[in-house]
């Protein structure tokens, strides 16, 4: 595999990287909200609304650790175990000195990430006094993974974890993004996800690049094996069960009656995102695949066909 083909941004890294640039900083003391309220469904349930409001800041404190949680998962046990083996050589598919070293810079950068964001879970304790719930001990991406994994022979493992972590890195540019735009929210929080996002943008690149290296090299056979793992992935990768099942776990530390704890749980088991081609994040799923060329190859473009328009369904 050569690098003809590759862009390093070893020099923008050292520009631009916030592990570079960025001063602590520090949570306000204000009448901000801490996590936005749009992506805590529960405190605008009109059970919630109605009979409890009072616990809306408990809510969407523990959101914003589980949130934070997710990262540090994210961060160090997914993308920081891919990128570090990258940078090391020793994934099975060899990439470039390049690819490497940007590699090693992205291990440098997830977990800076984990750091801050332990540091704002940190501060946050201190200031509200309010303790972390038993938190998630895995996030979606680690069971799609190996779900994704097991359908193909040992020697694309590596192949479909650098995929996986490619999907996940170009999603959570988009999730981030968001986050960082809601002025409803504390400035600190916003700006912690303004300078993640400033990196991640640069990782989401990194990683298409990656994968359009392994593609172009990667046999006929190999591209239709891991096809075939791509509907499964997605199925595990965008399912809301987790969320649901914390959401769960909060209200059963509401103190509220017995009806209301049954109402809040009826509401919260009746929220749905169907996994179709109309889900949130998959506009920037197929995004990827198309940039990284994964998308051009008609097995990819089969499997995947009752998620895209229409207008994709053909190569």
């Amino acid at each position: 595999m050569n690098a003809t083909d590759y862009r390093s941004f070893a020099e923008d890294w050292e520009r631009r990287a916030t592990i570079r640039t960025r001063p602590r900083r520090l949570l306000e003391n204000d009448d901000r909200l801490i996590y936005p309220l749009c992506r805590q469904p529960l405190v605008l349930s009109a059970t919630f609304l109605e009979h409890c409001p009072q616990w809306r800041d408990f809510v969407l404190v523990q959101s914003f650790y589980k949130f934070i949680n997710d990262v540090v998962i994210f961060e160090t046990e997914i993308v920081d175990k891919t990128a570090r083996s990258i940078a090391k050589n020793h994934f099975s598919q060899p990439f470039p000195l390049a690819c490497r070293v940007d590699a090693m810079t992205v291990v440098v950068d997830e977990d800076y990430h984990a750091l801050v964001a332990m540091d704002f879970l940190q501060q946050t304790v201190e200031m509200t006094g309010i303790q972390p719930l038993d938190l998630p001990g895995q996030i979606e991406l680690s069971h799609a993974l190996p779900a994704a994994q097991a359908l193909t022979p040992p020697h694309l493992h590596d192949a479909v974890e650098l995929i996986s972590v490619a999907i996940a890195e170009n999603t959570i540019t988009h999730d981030v993004a968001a986050f960082s735009k809601d002025d409803s929210v504390k400035p600190s929080i916003r700006g912690l996800m303004a300078d993640h996002l400033l990196d991640e943008g640069r990782h989401a690149q990194f990683w298409t690049q990656l994968v359009r290296l392994y593609w172009q090299a990667a046999s006929p056979e190999d591209r239709d094996q891991i096809a075939e793992t791509l509907p499964i992935f997605l199925q595990h990768y965008l399912t809301n069960d987790l969320q649901k099942g914390f959401n769960l776990q909060l209200i059963e530390h509401l103190d509220v009656s017995a009806d209301i704890r049954r109402a809040l749980s009826d509401e919260v088991a009746a929220l749905d995102f169907p996994i179709t081609r109309h889900h949130p994040l998959l506009g920037n799923i197929m995004g990827f695949l198309h940039h990284s060329g994964v998308l051009h190859t008609p097995s990819v473009v089969l499997a995947l066909r009752d998620y895209l328009p229409e207008s994709g369904r053909s190569v």
